[in-house]
């Protein structure tokens, strides 16, 4: 047998080598990228990304400025509908208060001794007794003057009322950023209550191409990454103006949850697929 040369040993190890087939790796499907509308079992969805927020939040001033006395509640705790949430410290307005009630009082009691059709006197020289008569007039004056002491002390009563502040709804505690101690002024944001109970999910870059196959009360299937779970819901609200993200026009899209899973937290992302047939 002949010995195979150096050379040649190379050239079948190259040669070998190419003739070799390729592995093919298959690609991971494509998910579908927002906006895009998809077919599924007759059925078109379009795709979009969206965010959770609370149904219901509010941020909450003072209509005054004033020192802070009291902060009942803590970030975090739940309250009730009408439950202090911050207290003004504003001694002029509770003696205001205390000032038109007494005088409402003093005067509601004057008209109603004059409410009598006659009074008695007696001469304190005879001791004889006499009755005069009161004209109604003098009764009527004496009321309209106790009304109008009356709405001074509602007034007052009103002013004292904003330096308290109660909770418009149930819901929790998100934000306080103020102390006991420290001034407020007027229209400032001093709290943040929401309803954390009641999530929902809005839309951030629904195109003005595909607005017009979003309805009212439309199916939606809703996909939370962080909690790898998959909810429905439907459409409750679209918006009549427009956003601009990126250059694009885009018009949110307020979706109901049919139910809130565990853990979900406001600020999550979501994809969302509307059943527009």
């Amino acid at each position: 047998m002949k010995r195979i040369g150096w050379q040649s040993l190379v050239l079948i190890i190259i040669l070998s080598a190419f003739g070799r087939p390729t592995p093919v790796v298959e690609a991971a499907p494509a998910l579908p990228m927002p906006g895009t509308i998809i077919i599924q079992s007759n059925l078109e969805v379009v795709v979009a990304s969206g965010v959770i927020a609370p149904a219901r939040v509010s941020e909450l001033g003072f209509v005054i400025s004033a020192l802070v006395r009291d902060i009942p509640v803590a970030e975090g705790e739940s309250v009730q509908a009408g439950q202090t949430l911050m207290v003004l410290n504003t001694p002029d307005l509770e003696y205001a208060v205390i000032a038109a009630e007494e005088d409402y009082n003093a005067r509601a009691l004057a008209a109603e001794l004059q409410r009598a059709e006659r009074v008695k006197y007696v001469n304190p020289n005879t001791g004889k007794v006499r009755w005069y008569a009161i004209p109604r007039e003098v009764y009527l004056k004496a009321l309209a003057i106790a009304d109008q002491s009356k709405a001074v002390w509602d007034s007052a009563a009103a002013n004292l009322a904003q330096s308290t502040l109660s909770a418009p709804f149930d819901g929790a505690v998100v934000d306080v950023s103020v102390r006991p101690g420290e001034t407020v002024q007027a229209n400032q944001t001093v709290l943040v209550l929401a309803d954390l109970n009641h999530l929902q999910i809005t839309t951030t870059d629904l195109s003005e191409r595909d607005i017009v196959r979003v309805k009212i009360g439309q199916s939606v299937n809703v996909y939370i990454e962080a909690l790898d779970v998959t909810v429905t819901g439907k459409v409750i609200r679209i918006s009549p103006i427009s956003n601009i993200v990126g250059g694009d026009i885009v018009f949110p899209v307020t979706i109901e949850l049919n139910e809130q899973p565990d853990g979900l937290l406001w600020g999550m992302t979501a994809e969302v697929e509307i059943q527009t047939k």
